[in-house]
């Protein structure tokens, strides 16, 4: 039995100790001899679609056409390569003997250099070190190249090459001269194609696709018959292949998602470390192509008004990931345009597309019904006047409708009840993180597009209040805040679970689900008939928002499978005439939903609904005197709201003509009817646009009983038909005037309106301080009974006297 004499092994150890020391240090030094990353130049961004193709690309900082690293290589250019450069390269481990004896004899016999007798391992090194090529940098190219076939496998190796590989002008590597040569990507190449590329890095500087175009065919069609002779391809597809053109000048990139290519960039840099500079996306290129197309048709129409920009979001609700990302038109060589700014990202004011995530948030804490009645009459919070978009007042109007008409004032007052600070918190929590100052920056304009905010922010808020609303099932009646997430637009990202399952959300799912339903039928004042050119058989929960100055048109729509916002307008911020939402971003909303396939609407939540007795006429909790009831869901807080304040139970004459007291009438002949009174200030504009039946007046035979048998109010300056003459004051401004009113009740409150026009109310001390114009007006005083007084007069101009 062979036994190991460990003491003669140790004496020759010790004997040849500086031998074996000098093998560890050559050794060692051929382990690290090979960089950790062979290739470090700048590489180009690539930003592919969902199904890995080409959406956008751009050049690297160096200039060149580089596309990162690429382990996929197609099998034809597999072929192709190994075929034209090496061979035998599946045989050798970095030097081919053969061929480096080959290339001695030939350039002996030439008398200059005539082969190389380079493998694709060694052309990987000469590559990545870019050296003089002489037979010093030819020894050190073989041994680094051994060294990396013993630490890479041959499918590496080949994509090294494939990536890095110079294709002629500044285009680097396989992929990138497939889309400038054939303006496709390298799988989809025939044989003909594939040929005459791997020629290219041979000898890029002499063949050139734009020149030398008779020696790249020969080379091409010698690769050819070298793939016959192998029985790598047939005949046919041999004599085919050498009939296909050779490729013309260099072609340009797709240019399907440029601003988000600009956003990848941008993500990129704020990276603390780096990485590779392409990335799959969530896009749908065919998706994203046709959004673009509806963009750029609806671009050429709005421009001859001066509006020259468009944005365009799709979203998916289940995953928040982007579908459609279209930032701006795209029009590099036009720099009016401003077509490089990416307003999906920008921060825009919302208008009046916030209104829906108040009526939720007023609907989940039980301060609204669905059709509750809020007024819509003039209104003075601290100095702020808010005024709907027609300038009219409805005096009342269900919150529903409001919402349909997207009405400012309903919208305010909705917001001075709620707090326009919880709201400010509340649109933090849902994710718009555009809204960085106190609330009391804002104020009660939030609610109108008083602060800013971002596209991208509001359709990631309302794809997580639909996505709430379509988790409940999966949830088992749970809601889970890490439904309430940004949008996303980088494929196979995933998401940390901060939070578990609870009984409770950010948003009630019934307040969500009466929202949309209420957003269905979306319309804007003095356009009420536009909305239904929009309508279809897709069910769409939309809104459409413009802001101050006509500056910024946006619209958003969301189903239970999408949500879709469109922004339109100036990027410099210049506002134009007939700049609104619904008829500029609401078109394009529609036509975009019409590429997507809409399914069912969302399933009513009704273990988060409750059902309850409403007055039709108030929208209130229906009260023993409301006659006219309707059932319907509401969200459980909706069972404490409030009961009808406006019926009122009255005592009529026999006639039902006179109101009457026990003092004036017996009882006995009394009718006692319930009666809708509305307070007279919203009363006033209610009944010009809806049926009211106003109170009877007292029968004169009460009035003195009731103390009213003169009016209760009464004007004492001015007297009827007055004129009046108002100096200038010692800055030059016309002065006021003061009117003077008194009531007979000191506790009264009298709501003053001039020329039909709402002005103020005033309690105690009825004076107000007006300045009209010089010419003719009226004056009329209402109090909170209904009943009313006024008079003519006029304002004297001192030029006309």
């Amino acid at each position: 039995m062979f036994r190991i004499d460990r003491q003669k092994i140790r004496q020759w150890c010790i004997r040849k100790k500086w031998w074996l020391t000098a093998a560890v240090i050559v050794l060692t030094a051929y382990y690290f001899c090979l960089p950790r990353q062979l290739f470090t130049s700048p590489t180009s961004f690539v930003l592919e679609d969902a199904g890995g193709d080409l959406l956008n690309a751009s050049i690297a900082s160096d200039g060149q056409w580089r596309f990162p690293y690429n382990e996929h290589v197609p099998e034809k250019f597999r072929q192709c390569i190994i075929t034209y450069e090496d061979k035998r390269f599946y045989y050798h481990w970095g030097i081919d003997p053969v061929a480096v004896a080959r290339a001695v004899k030939q350039n002996l016999q030439g008398r200059r250099v005539v082969s190389g007798g380079s493998t694709l391992t060694m052309q990987v090194i000469r590559l990545s070190r870019n050296q003089p090529r002489n037979i010093w940098q030819k020894l050190v190219e073989g041994v680094l190249a051994t060294r990396l076939e013993f630490g890479a496998s041959k499918k590496k190796i080949i994509a090294l090459y494939a990536s890095n590989a110079p294709f002629g002008g500044n285009v680097v590597g396989l992929e990138a001269a497939s889309w400038r040569y054939y303006g496709r990507k390298a799988d989809q190449l025939s044989w003909g194609e594939m040929a005459a590329l791997a020629v290219l890095p041979n000898s890029p500087a002499l063949v050139h696709p734009g020149r030398n175009r008779q020696t790249l065919m020969t080379k091409r069609n010698q690769l050819l018959d070298k793939l016959y002779q192998r029985k790598t391809i047939d005949s046919i597809t041999c004599q085919l292949a050498k009939l296909e053109p050779l490729p013309a000048q260099p072609l340009p990139l797709p240019q399907d998602a440029p601003h988000l290519l600009d956003r990848f960039h941008a993500d990129y840099l704020q990276q603390h470390e780096e990485g590779p500079t392409r990335i799959k996306s969530t896009i749908d290129g065919a998706l994203q192509r046709n959004v673009s197309a509806i963009t750029e048709r609806y671009h050429h129409t709005y421009k001859a008004n001066g509006i020259n920009n468009a944005a365009v979001l799709v979203l998916d609700v289940e995953t928040g990931n982007a579908l459609a990302y279209v930032g701006n038109i795209y029009h590099p060589s036009d720099p009016e345009m401003e077509s490089h700014v990416d307003v999906v990202q920008a921060r825009r004011s919302p208008g009046s597309t916030l209104k829906p995530i108040l009526y939720a948030a007023m609907l989940n804490d039980g301060l609204l019904l669905p059709d509750m009645l809020v007024p819509d009459i003039p209104t003075q919070i601290a100095g702020y006047s808010p005024q709907n978009f027609d300038l009219g007042y409805d005096g009342a109007v269900p919150a529903s409708r409001a919402l349909a008409r997207s009405l400012n004032i309903p919208s305010v007052r909705m917001l001075q009840q709620y707090r326009y600070e919880r709201f400010h918190i509340l649109l933090q929590k849902m994710g718009i993180t555009t809204l960085n100052k106190p609330a009391d920056h804002y104020g009660l304009s939030l609610i109108l597009g008083g602060g800013e905010t971002t596209l991208w922010e509001m359709c990631g808020m309302y794809a997580s209040m639909a996505r709430t609303l379509i988790h409940l099932d999966q949830y088992n009646g749970r809601y889970d805040m890490d439904d309430i997430h940004p949008p996303n637009y980088q494929l196979n990202i995933s998401r940390s679970s901060k939070y578990g399952l609870s009984k409770e959300g950010l948003l009630n799912a019934g307040a969500i689900w009466q929202t949309f339903e209420t957003m269905t039928e979306v319309m804007r004042p003095g356009e009420e008939l536009l909305w239904q050119q929009f309508s279809s058989s897709q069910r769409i929960a939309w809104k459409t928002g413009t802001s101050f100055g006509f500056r910024d048109g946006w619209a958003i729509g969301v189903t239970p499978g999408y949500v879709v916002g469109v922004w339109v307008g100036n990027a410099d911020g210049e506002g134009r005439p007939g700049l609104i939402g619904v008829s500029t971003a609401a078109p394009i909303l529609f036509d975009v939903f019409r590429q997507l396939r809409t399914g069912s609407w969302f399933t009513p939540p009704y273990a988060h609904l409750r059902k309850i007795e409403v007055c039709r006429k108030s929208g209130y909790r229906a009260s023993e005197l409301c006659e006219e009831r309707d059932s319907i869901f509401v969200p459980p807080a909706g069972i404490r709201a409030g009961i009808c304040p406006f019926h009122q139970l009255i005592h009529l004459d026999r006639t039902g003509q006179w109101r009457v007291t026990e003092n004036c009438e017996s009882p006995q002949f009394m009718q006692h009817k319930s009666w809708f009174v509305l307070p007279p200030s919203q009363e006033y504009y209610y009944r010009s646009k809806n049926y009211y039946a106003a109170l009877p007046p007292y029968k004169p035979e009460c009035l003195t009983s009731l103390g009213q048998d003169k009016a209760p109010i009464e004007l004492i300056y001015p007297r009827p038909n007055a004129r009046i003459f108002v100096p200038l004051e010692i800055d030059g401004k016309p002065g006021q005037t003061i009117f003077t009113a008194t009531h007979r009740n000191p506790a009264a409150k009298i709501f003053w309106h001039l020329d039909n026009t709402f002005i103020g109310a005033t309690s105690e001390f009825h004076q107000m301080a007006l300045h009209p114009p010089a010419g003719k007006h009226t004056i009329t005083l209402v109090d909170e009974n209904g009943e009313r007084t006024g008079l003519e007069f006029e304002i004297i101009d001192k030029e006309r006297n």
